[in-house]
């Protein structure tokens, strides 16, 4: 089997947690699978050297920050590479222009248009960690740029397509994928799997799990995703395409700035029903309401989207 795993900034804040994202990839490989893997920078790298380039010039060329921040993930790769030599395995590091990720659109926020993984497929052929540089590509101009905030994530995904890979793990600081945040909703449960459509309009509404450009690639490329925990032993969630008889009737909730999302099968007018009956029974404002595709949205005044959210993830499963 193929795997394309990727490790995130805070799965490889320091050297402890460079050599526990290491060895899960070395464990996999040990196991009898090729693996490939996707770096974010290190902790909070990026930012910090956002602020570097903004203590010299306030509103820094677009071109000289895309240059700038790919320093970021170049620093991991190398790294990454070094940790799994260090303990026994066989890697080399590649920038995303290597691997040959081409981009398109503008500097900083660059979209991929095709992915030529000649190089990686040759370093797995010779039964070593291609380690590869997320969040950049290479224009067919030659210019290097970025893919913006999450953009690592499709990055993976996007390799994992090109590669054929029959797994795309998205390693993070939390367990997997809940029917709501858990540091603001408690009660929120572990989901062993969801529905792609479900974990796409979670996305789109703000949930920070994975990034919408990546779920939109899993889906047009129908590379199976996973998103597993990074720092505890635990099956993490599948996201998947799954049959209409087997996706729940609500997957899910969300809030981002006093817009309360449900996502699900039945999010449609009767849910939204329900939803702003159950609001108004709280006294809590409903400034707008909407129903998209799988995704019902009601907007409250922001000191009342906890409450709101609470009720909301109420409605799951009741």
């Amino acid at each position: 089997m193929l795997i394309v795993q990727k490790f995130g900034g805070s799965s490889l804040a320091d050297l402890d947690r460079l050599r526990r994202a290491a060895a899960i990839a070395l464990k996999r490989q040990r196991g009898g699978h090729r693996v490939a893997v996707v770096v974010s920078a290190m902790g909070d790298s990026t930012d910090e050297l956002l602020a570097r380039a903004r203590e010299i010039l306030p509103e820094p060329s677009p071109r000289e920050l895309d240059m700038l921040l790919n320093t970021g993930e170049q620093r991991s790769a190398a790294l990454f590479a070094l940790t799994l030599q260090s303990l026994g395995g066989a890697a080399r590091s590649y920038t995303g222009w290597q691997a040959g990720i081409v981009t398109e659109g503008p500097f900083g926020d660059s979209r991929i248009r095709a992915v030529h993984p000649e190089q990686i497929e040759r370093c797995l052929a010779d039964g070593a960690i291609p380690v590869v540089c997320g969040f950049q590509g290479s224009s067919d101009g030659g210019e290097l740029t970025t893919l913006g905030r999450g953009g690592s994530d499709t990055t993976a995904v996007a390799l994992a397509a090109a590669l054929g890979a029959e797994r795309c793990e998205i390693y993070t600081d939390v367990r997997g994928v809940y029917t709501a945040d858990p540091r603001r909703i408690p009660e929120a449960r572990l989901l062993g799997e969801i529905d792609a459509r479900d974990m796409l309009a979670l996305a789109r509404a703000g949930a920070q799990v994975l990034h919408e450009r990546s779920v939109e690639s899993a889906l047009r490329g129908r590379v199976p995703l996973w998103v597993l925990p990074a720092f505890t032993e635990g099956e993490g969630t599948a996201v998947r395409m799954l049959a209409e008889t087997e996706r729940p009737p609500l997957a899910g909730a969300t809030a981002h700035g006093g817009t309360v999302t449900l996502v699900g099968r039945e999010a449609a007018a009767p849910m939204l029903l329900r939803l702003r009956l159950a609001l108004e029974k709280e006294r809590i404002p409903i400034e707008a309401a909407a129903v998209a595709s799988g995704a019902v949205r009601v907007t409250v005044p922001e000191t009342h989207e906890s409450r709101a959210l609470q009720i909301a993830h109420g409605l799951i499963g009741g």
